[in-house]
């Protein structure tokens, strides 16, 4: 129905705005945001008045789906591995860099400091490579939020085919507009 289609447009675009603007870089820190919610829990709310129709399951199992890859995003922007351990392993190497570098010969060493320069560079460079690998929405190696760019592109268009910019209930960050 009408009234529900321009809710549900409504809602996926603020949603879209919400991941983008305010979950997408709080992953950086392994953090969600609690602003998609609101706009999930608003379409769920759409989905009840349409309850019993035949549009009904299609917009449920869009909703998991939704549901399930938020979840999927969010798993993978939480670290894997403990700071504990990354800090263990980085003190390890230090204790073992002195190790190596106190047993190295007074004289005639430029080959050995030269060996032992490139091997600490190598495991520094390792567990940079670990840490960043590990997360995804932060640091060198950056997932950029593409796809939920698109999604919002795609789903302010479908929107403002039919209604105004100014009937969004969300800005441009996908934070609630004051009613």
């Amino acid at each position: 129905p009408d009234a529900q289609r321009a809710k549900i447009q409504a809602d996926t675009v603020c949603y879209a705005r919400a991941v983008r603007e305010r979950e997408w870089p709080a992953m950086a820190d392994g953090k969600g945001s609690p602003a998609p919610s609101v706009w999930s829990t608003d379409l769920r709310r759409v989905f009840r008045e349409v309850e019993g129709k035949p549009v009904f399951g299609m917009l449920v199992s869009a909703d998991h789906k939704r549901s399930e890859e938020r979840e999927e995003r969010l798993t993978q922007a939480t670290a894997s591995i403990p700071s504990a351990i990354l800090w263990f392993l980085l003190a390890t190497l230090v204790i073992t860099v002195a190790a190596l570098g106190v047993c190295l010969p007074r004289r005639n060493n430029r080959g050995q400091i030269i060996t032992l320069t490139v091997i600490t560079a190598l495991l520094t460079t390792t567990l940079c490579i670990i840490r960043d690998v590990d997360r995804p929405f932060g640091g060198i190696i950056d997932v950029d939020p593409t796809a939920i760019t698109e999604v919002q592109r795609q789903a302010t268009r479908d929107f403002l085919a039919h209604h105004k910019a100014a009937e969004l209930p969300c800005d441009d960050k996908g934070d609630r507009r004051p009613s």
